[in-house]
């Protein structure tokens, strides 16, 4: 839901669309992103427009980039490790 609001405010209906929920559990949804603070919801009449709060998603990516590196530097030790004992492996 989150990355379709990136691209454009959208109604909890249109949110829903693309998965196999109901209204009702799209509703919850965008009540606990809302309750988050990573959307922020517009009623006009009976329809609730959603829209994207990006603020705390950018806090969150900023206590994250510190650990970047570290997993980067994590996975290619094991890329490197598993290409290895896949080229012993062969070799036998």
């Amino acid at each position: 839901m989150l990355s379709s609001l990136a691209l454009e405010p959208r109604s909890v209906g249109e949110l829903a669309a693309p998965y196999a929920m109901s209204f009702a559990a799209a509703a919850k949804h965008v009540k606990v992103l809302e309750g988050a603070g990573l959307i922020d919801r517009e009623i006009r009449g009976r329809t609730h427009i959603c829209r994207l709060a990006a603020g705390p998603l950018a806090e969150a990516d900023a206590f994250l980039a510190p650990y970047r590196r570290f997993w980067a530097d994590r996975l290619d030790a094991l890329e490197a490790a598993l290409i290895e004992d896949d080229a012993q492996g062969d070799a036998k």
